[in-house]
């Protein structure tokens, strides 16, 4: 199936793996790419000695197009994104909107620039800079996500910018990505579905969690990290939900510190990111510690496979999965109902009109 996203990142099928924190991994990325697919590597929760050293195992496993995602805001992101033209990466993909410069950079190198947004103005402010393409996340979304349904948000992405646009949030089967595809999406881009893998490095408890979720177990909260976050609703959540701010602080400034610890980051990158991300969220200092604390929780769920001191970021999708494919099977399985959805309404387009009700 050819789109402009195929055709821009050289992947042969329109989807996307997005770069989840502790689960996109070298295994995961390697998997999504050897399907056909574009897998991201999620550099945020890794220094960049163990960025370079990941993109390589990436690429000494295969070489099928792959992308790396990294913060615009981290103080670090120039430093990231020369690893990212050092090492020959073929799309760099941003949670935050890039700036103007960082964009240009990774153009002249050939690199192709694609950033998540939730808004359409933050659409055309990348698009104006010279992105790519964009990725725009509806409510639906896991993680850091707004609350405009992707039904509503797509479109109007669509229609705002000449980019290539790729729809997340809510896409798990071929009929998603045929939807996407009607609303004028160039592909579709899913988190929890290829978390919800064989290939994904997550632990098997954690797994089970997401398949035994209904959609009523899938919250938007603001009490881990101070601005809406959607995940699997569990007893820490609800506790977290219920705890006094004081004793959310001082546990978060525990975990904050322990993050510094095994991601190798120096005390002074974290405050300038801080400070960056502050700015950027408009989040008082309360928050932003809370914001500190949110890696090391889902570092203990997603790594250490503490469902009771963890959180597990889910998109509302997680409801509808049930299955733990390969992701060579599921990319396969995703491409084969799309094509069957597809030629399911060209059959219909060729059936005479059902006759109507009297008087109609």
């Amino acid at each position: 199936m050819r789109t402009a996203l195929t055709d821009l990142t050289g992947v042969r099928h329109p989807v996307v793996q997005t770069g989840m924190g502790w689960v996109s991994g070298p295994r995961l990325v390697t998997a999504t790419a050897r399907a056909g697919a574009l897998g991201i590597l999620a550099s945020a929760t890794m220094a960049p000695d163990r960025l370079r050293s990941a993109v390589r195992e990436v690429k000494s496993r295969t070489d099928a197009p792959f992308g790396v995602n990294l913060r615009a805001d981290a103080a670090d992101a120039p430093e990231r994104v020369r690893i990212i033209v050092e090492e020959g990466v073929r799309v760099a993909s941003f949670a935050l909107a890039p700036s103007r410069e960082l964009i240009a950079e990774l153009k002249d190198a050939g690199v192709v620039v694609v950033p998540s947004v939730g808004a359409r103005r933050h659409a055309e402010k990348v698009a104006a800079w010279g992105a790519d393409a964009v990725i725009v996340q509806g409510g639906e979304g896991g993680g850091h996500t707004g609350e405009v349904a992707t039904s509503v948000l797509l479109p109007q992405v669509v229609d705002a910018v000449d980019i290539p646009v790729v729809a997340a949030g809510g896409f798990h089967d071929g009929r998603g990505l045929v939807a996407a595809l009607a609303y004028g999406a160039a592909g579709v881009a899913m988190g929890t579905r290829f978390l919800l893998t064989s290939d994904s490095t997550v632990p098997d408890a954690v797994k089970a969690c997401y398949l035994a979720a209904t959609v009523h177990d899938i919250t938007r909260t603001t009490a881990v990290d101070g601005v809406p976050h959607r995940m699997l609703r569990t007893d820490l959540v609800s506790a977290l939900e219920g705890a006094g701010r004081v004793r959310s602080l001082a546990r978060a400034a525990g975990r904050a510190s322990r993050f510094r610890r095994i991601s190798g980051l120096s005390r002074r990158s974290m405050v300038r990111d801080g400070f960056a991300l502050r700015h950027g969220k408009d989040l008082s200092w309360s928050q932003l510690l809370l914001a500190a604390n949110t890696p090391m929780l889902l570092r203990a769920a997603m790594v250490e496979g503490r469902t009771d001191a963890g959180v597990m970021a889910s998109g509302q999708v997680a409801a509808l999965i049930e299955d733990l494919p390969s992701v060579a099977d599921l990319v396969a399985r995703i491409m084969t109902e799309a094509e069957e959805t597809l030629e399911g309404l060209r059959r219909f387009g060729h059936r005479p009109p059902e006759p109507g009700p009297p008087g109609a």
